[in-house]
């Protein structure tokens, strides 16, 4: 924002909670949004368009705090229909990767915690811009492949490798293990004999998920969170991809180039899967059940399509099927998820979203060609205050 800050058409709310888009309900068209600040609730209304870029999670869930969704779901929380779109919420996708692939080296290479973080490693970083702060949190590299299942028509890889420096037990099992969901018995019994010594480890991501989740209400109350069913690995080619995957993430790591530093893979049984035989596919489908975890690129809950499509929420110039003033400008709009992660593409989706605005506003002369504002877009907004009790007391 930094070039445009000082903009007077620009306001930015920090510490605001959007709860809802103000809905005309009779004619369908946006008219601003309700967000609570400092304990308050206001109401800010545009003179144009409503635009929503809340994320895969976020923007469904307003838009069905907002009366835009499919009806039997607003209904059972009491919230009133203003437009029955049966996609919202639907279609949602993830990267999802297999932990767990860790392989021991001889070589002090790896990042582990104890030491990396202290005083020595801060002051090479400052003096020399060099040593392990370097690392992007232990993320050296990345590559592609194809596995059998890739559709060969296809110019799109399946299976993502990332190779880090680092893996599960290399902080000795303070944060990892949180962040990747495991519980403290699981870790112990798999990881416990190697804490804080040198792995490295290889992480397949799945790029074309076939499974699809989807996004419910569980209270109108815009405070509470949505019901997320991601349903991973409900497609059994979901499986199969990510048992390939494993299988050359192997591989790689026996490697001459591995090698080199002593690398052998930590091959300790998954316990819940001790009872087939070792790293055999059915073993592995067992595996990747038991430690496989998202890398946080939803997508997909608000896609892309044509009104034909009964799980269309946005058209090709990304505003919401049957509601006027009113556009999704996020990652939620995907129709499928990219094969790698989405940030880019979402800066994309950011670029050409603003395209599409100036495409409309432009010709009629909202603002003028050299780009000096000749009307101000928010001369008429009017907001109003009121105390948060309103917004909370529900939670049915």
């Amino acid at each position: 924002l930094r070039p445009v800050r000082n903009r007077k058409n620009l306001h930015v709310a920090l510490f605001a909670h959007v709860t809802r888009i103000i809905m005309d309900a009779e004619n369908k068209r946006a008219l601003g949004v309700e967000f609570i600040r400092d304990g308050k609730k206001h109401e800010v209304y545009a003179t144009r368009e409503v635009i929503l870029s809340a994320g895969a999670i976020g923007s469904p869930h307003l838009l069905m705090l907002s009366g835009i969704g499919p009806r039997e779901n607003l209904e059972q929380v009491g919230i009133p229909v203003v437009h029955d779109l049966p996609g919202v919420g639907q279609n949602l996708q993830d990267h999802i990767a297999v932990g767990g692939l860790v392989f021991r080296v001889d070589q002090p290479i790896s990042v582990i915690m104890n030491r990396l973080v202290n005083l020595n490693s801060a002051i090479r970083y400052a003096v020399t811009e060099d040593g392990p702060l370097t690392s992007s949190i232990g993320l050296e590299a990345v590559g592609f492949i194809n596995t059998k299942y890739a559709n060969q028509t296809d110019d799109w890889p399946d299976i993502e490798f990332m190779l880090t420096s680092a893996s599960t037990p290399s902080d000795g099992g303070d944060q990892i293990k949180k962040a990747h969901g495991l519980k403290d018995e699981f870790y112990d019994y798999m990881f416990s004999e190697i804490n804080n010594q040198d792995v490295f480890g290889v992480f397949p991501m799945m790029l074309r998920p076939k499974s699809r989740g989807f996004i419910r209400l569980q209270s109108k109350n815009p405070l509470r969170y949505p019901l997320l069913y991601h349903n991973y690995l409900t497609h059994p080619d979901d499986v199969g991809v990510l048992r390939e995957g494993v299988k050359a993430a192997i591989a790689f790591g026996e490697t001459q180039a591995m090698k080199r530093f002593g690398a052998r893979f930590h091959s300790k049984q998954v316990p819940n899967c001790k009872h087939l035989p070792e790293f055999t596919d059915e073993y592995w489908d067992c595996a990747i059940r038991q430690y496989t975890m998202t890398i946080y690129h939803m997508s997909g809950t608000a896609k892309m399509g044509q009104r034909s499509d009964p799980y269309a929420v946005v058209d090709h110039k990304l505003r919401v099927h049957g509601v006027k003033g009113l556009r999704v400008i996020d990652a939620s709009i995907m129709p499928r998820i990219t094969s790698g992660n989405i940030n880019a593409p979402v800066i994309m989706i950011g670029e050409k979203g603003a395209d599409l605005v100036k495409e409309l506003w432009l010709p009629k002369g909202y603002y003028s060609r050299r780009g000096k504002r000749e009307r101000d877009p928010l001369e008429n907004v009017t907001s109003t205050d009121a105390s948060l009790t309103n917004v909370t007391s529900s939670d049915s």
